[in-house]
């Protein structure tokens, strides 16, 4: 038997990988958390497969469904939200196979922040604005995160910053960013991206607090604090990529008058 790690995407159910829908539908025991995978995205599971979900789960819990598998020969899909290398918890479950002497393939996703980025309608790395993509949390009881990675060092770098899992404690993260990307920095919230109750806020670091309700976000939302959110039309830089006197090997560059 073998262990999949599915990245289930954001919550489309289509927005699952076609490899990922395949071995959904191939496993006979599905294991998902039903507080971050929308019941939607089993629409791609075998009729016969017995889910189970592992929200209220501790790890020895889940462990011994692992063995169980093992002694009923069952291929089993572990189905996580966004993809399995980013916030999954996924270590430690390989850990524990490893130990069983099972073997597991890892199945990549849709992240949560391209599908905030997709939302939005924004290209996150923009010429002459910023390159870099940030993808970091808001310290919590499950797991700190460490000193030297805290908000305010990361924003020094001025580059699109994606926050995961703040929602409940945006007004200290705020705080930790106004000193350095300053108030007129462009931000979004963005909701359940790519599911029914998606939502969004656009504005700025320094107005945020005082348009919004935190409470009402404080589940399933992602924060992006970048200078590549302004409007397209204050772009001054664009890619020489597309550029017709720009030349690369699949492509001849084209000097005024046409000539190539």
């Amino acid at each position: 038997m073998k262990v999949y790690f599915i990245g289930a995407g954001p919550g489309a159910p289509d927005l699952i990988t076609l490899r990922g829908a395949r071995l959904l539908g191939a496993c006979r025991l599905i294991l998902y958390a039903g507080s971050l995978v929308p019941e939607a995205v089993l629409e791609h599971a075998h009729p016969d497969a017995e889910r189970v979900n592992t929200a209220g789960l501790n790890l020895d819990e889940q462990v011994a469904l692992y063995r169980r598998a093992l002694e009923q020969g069952l291929d089993v899909a572990r189905v996580h939200s966004g993809d399995p290398a980013i916030y999954g918890a996924t270590a430690e479950q390989m850990r524990a196979l490893r130990d069983l002497g099972i073997s597991y393939e890892v199945v990549p996703g849709v992240s949560s922040f391209t599908a905030c980025a997709a939302v939005l309608g924004a290209e996150l790395t923009r010429p002459n604005v910023t390159q870099t993509i940030i993808l970091t949390r808001a310290s919590g009881r499950a797991s700190p995160v460490p000193e030297r990675e805290n908000l305010r060092g990361l924003a020094e770098h001025g580059a699109s910053l994606c926050v995961f899992l703040g929602g409940n404690q945006l007004p200290e993260i705020v705080a930790d960013l106004l000193g350095t990307y300053g108030p007129e920095m462009p931000v979004a919230l963005v909701q359940r991206a790519s599911q029914p109750q998606e939502r969004r806020h656009v504005s700025t670091l320094g107005r945020l607090l005082s348009e919004i309700r935190v409470s009402e976000w404080a589940l399933t939302t992602m924060l992006i604090v970048s200078p590549a959110l302004s409007e397209p039309e204050a772009l001054e830089t664009t890619s020489r990529l597309y550029d017709p006197a720009y030349a690369h090997r699949f492509r001849r560059a084209v000097k005024e008058g046409g000539e190539a």
